[in-house]
């Protein structure tokens, strides 16, 4: 099993899906890995040599991923709440950021709806 960034990649995947286990891998940065480290995308995980697997290593740490990406997205999430832009407010509410309706939809971010006490109807 070949072992990138501390992430087992799945073996019996074709290696440019394989890589995309990593957090901050998608599909295109996957194909640009593999065409760098000069590793054939169709060719499986299980079937990569050592030396494949270290080139693609290589290739992966000239990229943020992983624990490092993870933490520099925390800090911009936690700088947007500190100087109270729209973004971060909508983060400290704990609704949808990225301008999506909230009257409908949004149950994801708002979570169960909450049971409001003593509410009369209009007509009582």
């Amino acid at each position: 099993m070949a072992r990138i960034k501390n992430i087992e990649l799945p073996s019996e995947k074709h290696t440019c899906i394989g890589l995309t286990a990593i957090y901050g891998i998608g599909r295109p940065l996957a194909k640009q890995i593999c065409k760098a480290a000069g590793v054939e995308e169709t060719k499986k995980i299980k079937d990569l040599t050592d030396e494949e697997i270290s080139s693609l290593r290589k290739e992966v740490d000239n990229h943020t991923v992983e624990g490092d990406l993870r933490r520099d997205v925390q800090m911009n999430i936690k700088n947007k709440m500190e100087i109270n832009s729209y973004e971060g407010v909508r983060h400290k509410k704990g609704l949808p950021v990225r301008g999506q309706r909230t009257s409908r939809n949004a149950k994801t971010r708002k979570g169960k709806g909450k049971v409001v006490a003593n509410k009369k109807k209009a007509g009582e």
